[in-house]
């Protein structure tokens, strides 16, 4: 991988305290001269590495989600059978979670703030890490389950997520030992989930995969990435 440049550097700087002030105030009613004022660096300084508020949060998104991407699919390539490939990922997904708590709350709260061009290319990080998940819990489902692949993956996301609403650092188990009790449980309840075969549900690409990562306490139950 070749090495950040200072341009590659500055931009993330930049993206990272953007995130932190979308978070805090809202994308609406945050303003690039708030983000001046954050940063440190000149209106036109900002226009330099992007050319408005909506560009600059979708940079925001695409970063995250591709930087999910790349880290889970490093962390499979050393990981060993269908257990401890799903392992891996909810530790990574976890840890990017934690360590990215105002990107994380940006990518919920502002989930529908993008359209056209950035908006598409948003919904299709999203539905590639969807199915870089599901391609991990299918392997480990039981052949007399009753639950279907798509199901088991959008439970998956929901109970993962679900720690934007209560997890606290100070109280809570670090990032591995959260991924190890989420694992242990998600495990034990697919191997639970014993009957007949049901047919999988139709795919018709609708809007699951758009919020499969929207992590806001309202879009938990309907699959609430990147």
């Amino acid at each position: 991988m070749d090495e950040p440049t200072r341009y590659d550097e500055k931009l993330g700087e930049i993206l990272r305290q953007s995130a932190t002030i979308f978070a805090d105030r809202g994308f609406h009613q945050a303003s690039v001269r708030d983000i001046s004022a954050e940063t440190g660096v000149s209106l036109s300084g900002l226009y330099y590495y992007f050319k408005s508020k909506e560009e600059l949060l979708f940079l925001i998104q695409q970063h995250c989600f591709e930087s999910l991407l790349v880290q889970v699919a490093a962390g499979l390539e050393g990981a060993v059978g269908p257990e401890a490939r799903l392992r891996t990922l909810i530790e990574i997904h976890l840890g990017f979670f934690v360590a990215n708590m105002p990107e994380m709350k940006v990518l919920s709260h502002e989930a529908d703030a993008l359209a056209g061009e950035y908006a598409a290319r948003v919904l299709g990080l999203k539905r590639d890490y969807v199915a870089l998940v599901r391609g991990c819990v299918e392997p480990l489902l039981p052949p007399d389950t009753s639950l279907d692949a798509r199901t088991a993956t959008f439970a998956l996301f929901g109970q993962m997520n679900w720690i934007y609403n209560w997890y606290r650092p100070s109280r809570d188990p670090d990032a591995a030992g959260l991924a190890r009790q989420m694992a242990d449980l998600f495990i034990a309840g697919l191997h639970g989930a014993r009957g007949s075969a049901a047919d999988d549900a139709a795919d018709d690409g609708s809007d699951e995969e758009k919020r499969a990562l929207d992590v806001a306490p309202g879009a938990l139950g309907a699959g609430g990435a990147l």
